[in-house]
């Protein structure tokens, strides 16, 4: 009994020390002792399994995903050496970001207007019906101005009401009409030029801000196309008839296919979004062309047609400028929301500048590139780059630098000189960047320098003179590094489309170089449709007045003998006076 309690406290005995280390986060001497504990168990050999034997492998499983006591303790046992050490840091959302909330807190229409305060988010109904708030005034404008001049106009055809200007001081009255007529048309007028060179401006920026996102999104293709492109040239690799293992070609295969689907799926996206976009931009712009030319033609004559006293015609005039001048009103209305929505948009890029890893509405446009494909991408890359100059280092020790006797050897080729330099291994054994060696040759220099070992092949293959690779010898190389020097270069840029510095850098130039323009050429167009409206609306009631003066063609052929000269003043006077007053509007 004393000898079995001995065992047993012995058996034990491990379990404080575990505790002990276990506090002190020491994973690594844990797994040790761990480890220890396990052996001694299954070779003492009883028959009577100790409580380890069983809780070890669970332990080993579980362990790296369970502690969590700093990456220095972890060691070897987080998940394999490669992973940890070829493991970019990816952005880690940590919180949700509410982007221009100060500047969004408008009233909700679809909450009984109470206060918006879920920030910017195009995909959120509430957010759209907040900022169509901000379009209520000339909402609301455009339909009293549809009322209460339909009633006007419903009273004066309908029952025959009228404006009477009556005295001797008429004739003073219909000048100053004339004079403000003429006014409100030059106004009208500039606010249509207002409006055709804010919309072609602000048409132009538009364009370019979405040509800037494509570019940038073809941009992420073509780095991704470039790395599968290189990937696939790495399975040719040829030296010596010595090419990558069979499970590294597979593994390039699988991730391919998985860059080439993401790369498929960005690009289709892109082109659809940015067909709708350009649909929708190509359509205001026809809607506001085709506003400023027919609100310019109908002012300009509204003005001929109401001087020369075209009754008939005037009211058509008259008709379709309501109509034309409510249009104005809620087309300002829209462009009021689309610039408050464009101006949500770049104050929202420019907080997420600000805090590029949290979790916020941009990241449903432009988000981040996944950690784990970026991640796999680059641990991939690493490990060819790494198996080419295994291949490349194991051909110039077994053949070239080699000095094997001429029988009957598959290795000489009359190689003589001095040795071949290696290959630089770009990375160390945990994948991290690695300073190259003064007896290596790096990937950037390696074709120039293995060129002053080359020698000239005799008909037989043999070298017939000094040198140790062949000129076939050194294509296959150069081949190979050429590969290696290609995704040392194309899989590092996956880096700034993992930890975001793509979408800041993205989102930095268009808040700083494209969101100005654009609000100052909205603010352009919304100068000139209010323009355009309050000319017309005015002016409307003026053609009323001078559509209801009897014989105009008599006032109109006076201002224009008065313009040819004096010469005929007494007939002048006489068409004065039989020149009636406009009595009745």
């Amino acid at each position: 009994a004393q000898d079995e309690r001995e065992q047993n406290d012995n058996r034990d005995s491990w379990i404080p020390s575990l505790l002990i280390h276990l506090k002190k986060c020491e994973i690594a001497q844990v797994l040790e002792l761990a480890e220890v504990r396990f052996w001694q168990e299954k070779s003492a050999g009883d028959g009577n399994e100790g409580p380890f034997l069983h809780f070890f492998p669970g332990f080993l499983l579980h362990s790296s995903a369970q502690l969590r006591c700093g990456e220095e303790n972890l060691g070897a046992w987080k998940k394999g050496i490669l992973n940890s050490a070829a493991e970019a840091p990816g952005p880690t959302p940590a919180s949700t970001l509410v982007l221009a909330q100060k500047r969004t807190r408008r009233p909700d229409i679809l909450s009984g207007f109470r206060r918006y305060r879920d920030g910017w988010d195009i995909a959120n109904k509430h957010y759209w019906a907040s900022v169509g708030f901000t379009g209520a005034t000339g909402f609301i404008v455009a339909v009293l101005w549809f009322l209460s001049f339909g009633l006007a106009l419903l009273v004066h055809y309908c029952c025959g009401w009228r404006i009477t200007i009556k005295g001797k001081k008429s004739n003073i009255s219909q000048r100053i009409c004339l004079i403000l007529l003429i006014v409100f048309t030059c106004a009208a007028a500039i606010g249509c030029i207002l409006l055709s060179v804010g919309q072609d401006e602000f048409h132009g920026e538009a364009l370019n801000t979405l040509n800037y996102v494509v570019n940038q999104s073809d941009y992420t293709v073509q780095t991704l196309q470039n790395v599968t492109e290189y990937m696939s040239l790495a399975k040719t690799v040829n030296v010596a008839q010595v090419f990558l293992p069979s499970d590294v070609k597979d593994d390039i295969d699988k991730l391919n296919a998985d860059l080439n689907a993401a790369a498929d799926t960005l690009r289709q996206k892109t082109n659809e979004n940015s067909a709708k976009i350009r649909r929708v931009f190509n359509a205001v712009r026809s809607t506001l062309i085709t506003v400023a030319a027919v609100m310019l033609l109908v002012s300009i004559l509204g003005l001929f047609m109401s001087i020369l006293g075209h009754q008939h015609a005037i009211h058509i005039f008259i008709i379709s400028g309501w109509l034309l001048v409510a249009v104005t009103f809620i087309l300002c209305g829209v462009f009021v929301i689309l610039d408050n929505a464009i101006s949500d948009t770049c104050v929202s890029m420019g907080e997420w500048v600000d805090n590029p890893h949290a979790e916020s509405a941009l990241s449903n446009i432009l988000p981040c590139v996944d950690q784990a494909t970026t991640n796999h991408t680059l641990i991939k890359s690493k490990q060819v780059v790494t198996d080419i100059a295994n291949i490349v280092n194991g051909f110039i020790d077994t053949f070239a630098n080699s000095n094997p006797p001429p029988q009957a050897n598959s290795n000489f080729f009359n190689q003589s000189g001095p040795l071949v330099p290696h290959l630089c291994y770009p990375y160390d054994f945990q994948l991290q960047d690695r300073q190259c060696s003064p007896q290596e040759v790096s990937l950037a220099n390696a074709s120039l320098v293995w060129q002053n070992y080359t020698c000239t092949a005799a008909a037989s293959g043999y070298c017939s003179d000094v040198g140790r690779l062949t000129p076939d010898m050194y294509g296959q190389l150069v081949g190979a590094v050429n590969i290696s020097y290609a995704l040392e270069h194309y899989a590092p840029p996956l880096l700034s489309l993992q930890d975001c510095n793509f979408v800041r850098d993205t989102f930095r130039n268009i808040t700083s170089d494209h969101c100005p323009p654009l609000e100052q050429h909205l603010r352009t167009v919304n100068a000139g449709l209010a323009l355009i409206s309050v000319g017309v609306m005015l002016s409307l009631a003026l053609w009323m007045l001078y559509a209801n003066c009897p014989r105009r063609e008599e006032v109109f052929v006076k201002l224009s003998s008065r313009i040819k000269g004096r010469g005929n003043n007494n007939n002048g006077d006489a068409s004065l006076r039989s020149a009636a007053p406009c009595t009745e509007v």
